[in-house]
């Protein structure tokens, strides 16, 4: 893929909105200028989701490109939070120190998807913590009322009755005043903030008489419109393990395949047209969603666990195991004989070894007639033995 069709994938792939055009953008990008551009993430929560995979993900395609990404941690505003929970009411606060608590792998999870070597972090607190209120009452003046009370859930809040409070009111402004802060040409974020991001636009003309770009990505939302995620308990966090990954893919409605193959996956855009296609003129939209969950856990995890992960699928739903019946245990040995005694699967060392040579034992849904196979990769999975079509046990290293 050359510059101009990288471009291209920046512009039109998972992208709702460009501010102020596609067009503006199209010629900065085209005119080989260095963008420094970011994303904002409040760490309510230690883990990051797919949601957040898909604001990584068009950044990567930026910072391929060359530009300067960064990556900030909102340690100041997520004490506050950002009123747009479905509840339609106020977030809890958080301290700082749960902030950082929650923050504390972000780096590792961000370098999932990002060369964290031309990766930037910041910490908002920097600049926020600092600010006199002299200093919030000048940055408030270039702000209306009216144009806050505009936002969607801040009219639903007020019609329903419910309380609005200042400290939520001011939200938007700070987070407008991190692009201030740090000079950026460009925030990426989805398209539910939108808002905040456009407030962050409007603070940097006034302030800086610079044209700040604003790109909002599609967002993830089952067929009611709700946003997958933590507010609607539907996460898949990026350090999910591979089973739990795999499997939490596999029960989406099938109207997320086509969405989740564009904004969660690199699979080339003339794949996922392909993909449309087939489901378009009633090709089994299983296969289609068993290759979705496939890219994602192999993009997190590697392509041996997503293999895994797709067999031990398999066998739990499509062979009626039932993983709650499969008993775990630490074992002490790595040698396949020993293991097969000490879980009982086999009677004796040469009742393991029978088995074995006979083709009845896989490991990890491997078959294997090797007597002295070693187990090598014990890892936060477990490592599942089968005898036969029904006895299973999952083991684990001592």
């Amino acid at each position: 893929m050359d510059k101009q069709e990288k471009i291209q994938e920046v512009l039109r792939r998972g992208v709702e909105n460009i501010y102020p055009s596609p067009e503006a953008l199209e010629e900065v990008l085209r005119s080989g200028k260095k963008l420094k551009i970011y994303n904002g993430i409040d760490p309510t929560g230690p883990t990051l989701h797919l949601g957040h995979s898909v604001q990584m993900l068009k950044l990567k395609q930026l910072q391929d490109l060359g530009h300067e990404i960064i990556v900030l941690i909102g340690d100041f505003t997520a004490q506050i939070g950002d009123p747009t929970d479905k509840s339609l009411s106020a977030r809890k606060q958080l301290t700082h120190k749960q902030v950082l608590q929650n923050a504390k792998d972000y780096r590792k999870q961000v370098g999932k998807i990002l060369d964290l070597k031309k990766t930037k972090f910041k910490y908002n607190s920097k600049w926020l913590g600092k600010l006199s209120f002299a200093d919030t009452l000048k940055l408030s003046s270039y702000f209306t009322a009216q144009q806050t009370l505009a936002r969607d859930m801040f009219k639903k809040r007020m019609q329903d009755g419910k309380d609005l409070f200042l400290h939520e009111f001011l939200y938007p402004m700070m987070q407008a005043y991190d692009s201030v802060a740090m000079d950026v040409d460009l925030e990426i974020g989805g398209n539910d903030q939108m808002f905040n991001m456009l407030a962050g636009r409007t603070l940097m003309k006034k302030m800086k008489n610079k044209e700040k770009f604003v790109l909002t990505t599609k967002l993830l939302a089952d067929p009611s419109g709700k946003k997958m995620g933590k507010t609607e308990g539907n996460l898949i966090g990026l350090e999910e393990t591979p089973n739990n990954m795999y499997g939490k893919i596999m029960s989406w409605p099938d109207e997320l395949i086509n969405i989740g193959f564009e904004i969660l996956t690199d699979a080339p855009t003339a794949e996922i047209i392909q993909i449309k296609k087939d489901l378009d003129v009633g090709q089994n939209p299983k296969i289609k969603k068993m290759l979705l969950a496939y890219k994602i856990v192999e993009m997190y995890h590697g392509a041996r666990r997503a293999i895994s992960a797709e067999e031990n699928f398999k066998q739990v739903f499509q062979e009626g195991l039932n993983p709650d019946n499969i008993p775990e245990m630490k074992v002490e040995s790595k040698n396949l004989i020993d293991i097969l005694v000490e879980t009982k699967l086999a009677s004796s060392r040469a009742d393991a070894r029978r088995l074995v040579s006979q083709g009845g034992i896989k490991v990890d849904t491997k078959l294997t007639d090797d007597i002295n196979y070693v187990v090598e990769n014990f890892d936060a999975d477990g490592v599942v033995i089968q005898k036969g079509k029904r006895f299973f046990v999952k083991i684990f290293k001592k």
